[in-house]
């Protein structure tokens, strides 16, 4: 990373009685954001727009176990100010340098800790710094987030499993809810990212990043007004094995404190993200830049790609001259069907370990795992193996050195069903060796992603979004999937990668879908399958549907398979939360433009300018004429982009576009 410090101001202050206010502010380094801080009996923040109020005082501070709260009535000692201006190179990401300018105001007190706020032109962000000489057990944090009117919110709430208790224990996989922050319940988390639609098309989001060590944070109405709090869960005491087919570690009973901060310790950056369009938070680089730098010295064997991938469609394999499952034959079928298209990987999925076992040495007879591997390293293809989470940390090294000594490139590791600081300290152990043993790694059953992959850029992606493979089992009214397409851009994926898995060829209108397990479809087009390519980042990116399917829809396969999964360049381009989001990206000369509609058909003007596209031709498919009533209609057509860089685009009802640029 390059930075420079381009001015530096010091303010120390003698120790002030506890009851005298003393106020703060740091602002936005283009002049829009600003945060206000007054430390006195508690330490309360604000955060404003261009003079918008949109978060009014909130309290901030920590509860530690041994009774002393950090943040009341504690003594200010000094106040530093930072001007930073610097550049990230980033790794497998959605683009290739991340500006990294903001503002920072440092706030140090005379009991042993500091607080760190920085404001950047996207957004505001606090954190608690430790100065304690020794290990301290945090009771609780209090986290405010006063909004400063009753706006409207998309909320993701945990899904109903009883109270608090129970309700850390959970996929983080929920559609949006919408209503009044006035209106949330008082009885369910929240997880995040939430977002808050503001005055003026300003819209709030907030998330966390460099999360280590430490519970992830919910949030809850607790009172019914427009003020959430972060709950935290609590550590745990006792865990068992149990939960689906034995692969989950059960929290049986908890301490009496949610994490054991080690002297020094930066706790997670509290992220309140701000944008005045819509369309920006698709280009939003908060949790990234924020989260800790890459512990990984040599980056080059890390390979982001495509996968095809078993278990969505039921190992759903036809017109082929054996029985097709959870076999050899199976899975040569699909190494060859991934090496004639140029896709990187094949997922082994559950199944190739012995059910119920939690036992990752135990294969079933059925796979000649060698072997598989012998066939998919001959054809350039790697392999990687999916791993519920306490088979993984049972015995994590002799895994990850045995599988990768055997050629396997790496694991998908799933059912972690918490984000309590244990579960978070897994998540860092896995992440840190399979890097050791040159292993990628895919989290699934997984919280949201708050940064992990900046430090530890192996791990590719992350699930903790509902996303294709609840149309195996949920209707339209149940999972409306199309419509929640068109929010998680700007939601889930403010927070990072999201293993959605799309790629369906089966594909259903609001009258012809229906759920299957073993012939399972997606809502909307062709073309919305298509177009999610280019608008979700993924840089492990599933290809869900049957091989069956794909070799008889090459025209798509094709596309697909062209698509890149890192981006040099991202450039939002108009849209709407929740209607219709476009954008464009770049990889090398190449630009990638896709979109996606809700179930309101829609003619758009795509604004190209900014790219230079004027005059120069593209290849684009679009929703058939008869889209509407048969999803799977796609045209694919050779056009020249006008002058202007203004190109007209038709999308049916749940549709789609997606178009490369020559």
């Amino acid at each position: 990373m390059k930075s420079t410090i381009v001015g530096l101001a010091m303010a120390l202050i003698s120790i002030v009685p506890a009851w005298a206010d003393r106020a703060y502010s740091v602002t936005s380094p283009d002049g829009q954001l600003s945060v206000s801080v007054t430390v006195g009996k508690q330490v309360k923040y604000s955060v404003s727009r261009a003079g918008q109020r949109l978060i009014s005082p909130s309290t901030i501070a920590l509860r530690l176990k041994d009774g002393r709260t950090l943040g009341e009535g504690s003594k200010l000692k000094g106040a530093k100010r930072l001007k930073h201006k610097g550049n990230i190179k980033a790794l497998f990401y959605k683009k290739a340098n991340v500006a990294d300018d903001y503002n920072e105001l440092l706030l140090t007190f005379g009991d042993g800790f500091a607080i760190q706020w920085r404001a950047y032109d996207e957004g505001v962000a606090y954190r608690f710094e430790l100065k304690q000489p020794r290990a301290v057990q945090v009771k609780s944090e209090v986290a405010q987030f006063a909004f400063a009117q009753d706006w409207e919110a998309l909320t993701p709430y945990v899904k109903d499993k009883g109270d608090f208790t129970q309700q850390f224990s959970n996929s983080f996989e929920n559609t949006n809810t919408h209503g009044r922050l006035s209106a949330l319940s008082k009885d369910k988390l929240i997880f995040l990212p939430i977002l808050v639609k503001a005055g003026d098309g300003v819209k709030i989001s907030v998330t966390e990043s460099d999360l280590d060590g430490y519970p992830g944070m919910y949030l809850n109405d607790e009172h019914g007004n427009t003020t959430l709090r972060g709950v935290f869960a609590p550590m745990p005491d006792k865990v068992e094995q149990g939960g689906y087919n034995n692969l989950e570690l059960l929290v049986k009973s908890a301490k009496d404190y949610i994490a054991e901060v080690k002297p020094g310790q930066r706790l997670p950056w509290r992220i309140i993200s701000v944008s005045a369009h819509d369309k920006d938070l698709l280009a939003n680089d908060m949790v990234y830049r924020l989260a800790e730098p890459s512990k990984v010295a040599a980056t080059d064997w890390i390979k982001p790609g495509k996968v095809a991938w078993d278990w969505w469609n039921d190992w759903g394999l036809y017109h082929v001259p054996f029985k097709a499952g959870i076999n050899t034959q199976t899975y040569k079928y699909y190494i060859d069907f991934a090496a004639r298209y140029g896709i990187e990987y094949v997922l082994l999925d559950e199944g190739w370990a012995v059910n119920k076992q939690a036992d990752l040495f135990q294969i079933v007879p059925e796979i000649d795992l060698q072997e598989i591997i012998r066939h998919a390293d001959k054809q350039g293809v790697g392999i990687i193996l999916w791993a519920g989470c306490y088979a993984f940390d049972r015995d994590m090294e002799r895994v990850c050195k045995t599988y990768s000594e055997m050629g396997v490139k790496g694991f998908k590791i799933d059912f972690l069903n918490r984000d309590d600081a244990q579960m978070v300290d897994f998540a860092s152990r896995a992440a840190a060796m399979c890097a050791k043993y040159h292993l990628l790694v895919d989290f699934h059953g997984t919280y949201k992603p708050t940064g992990l992959n900046r430090t530890y850029p192996n791990v590719l992606n992350f699930e903790g979004v509902a996303g294709l493979e609840q149309n195996k089992w949920s209707t339209i009214e149940t999972y409306d999937q199309v419509q929640y397409d068109t929010e998680i851009p700007f939601t889930r994926m403010l927070a990072g990668q999201m293993d959605y898995t799309q790629g369906a060829m089966l594909n259903g209108t609001k009258a012809t879908y229906h759920r299957s397990n073993s012939q399972p479809m997606s809502q909307g087009t062709r073309c919305h399958q298509l177009g999610e390519y280019i608008v979700f980042f993924s840089p492990l990116n599933m290809l869900c549907d049957s091989p069956t399917h794909y070799l008889a829809e090459s025209e798509c396969t094709d596309f697909i398979a062209s698509v890149p999964v890192v981006w040099d360049e991202t450039l939002p381009l108009d849209s709407r939360v929740g209607q219709y989001v476009t954008v464009a990206r770049r990889s090398g000369n190449t630009w990638y433009v896709g979109g996606i509609t809700n179930w309101q058909p829609r003619d758009l003007t795509l604004d190209l300018s900014a790219i230079k596209a004027g005059g120069r031709s593209a290849e684009i498919f679009i929703d058939g004429v008869n889209a509407e009533k048969y999803a799977q209609d796609y045209a694919k057509e050779e056009v020249t982009i006008p002058a202007d860089g203004q190109l007209k685009v038709h999308l049916a009802p749940g549709g789609g576009f997606a178009m490369k640029i020559k």
